[in-house]
């Protein structure tokens, strides 16, 4: 039985929709990921020595920890961005139907 450290959530920041509908699919048909729900965001951000501040999009991606490295090529292929946000925080609880959803989704 997995514990509850071995899911993940990753944030991943993309500069369109379109690009975030692109990553979110690529990552739900390989199996890297169970869900992703994306919204709009202000970001402000340093970046080649200067202040940035764009409407990007994020992603957060419900996953489990050994498939992080499939998330991050998946991202990285597809991804606009010379140096891509691809975070990911370990779920240290989760509700366990859910866990257990998880777990089949990624199979």
């Amino acid at each position: 039985m997995a514990k509850s450290d071995d899911y993940i959530v990753v944030f991943i920041t993309v500069n369109s929709v379109k690009q975030a509908g692109v990553i979110a699919k690529e990552l739900i048909s390989q199996k890297a990921a169970a869900c992703v729900n994306t919204s709009g965001v202000d970001s402000l951000f340093s970046w080649k020595a200067k202040i940035q501040k764009t409407k990007e999009i994020l992603l957060i991606v419900k996953s489990k920890r050994k498939l992080f490295k499939k998330i991050e090529k998946v991202v990285r292929e597809f991804h606009s961005y010379e140096v891509p946000e691809i975070i990911a925080l370990p779920i240290i609880a989760g509700h366990k139907p859910y866990l257990d959803w998880i777990d089949e989704s990624t199979k």
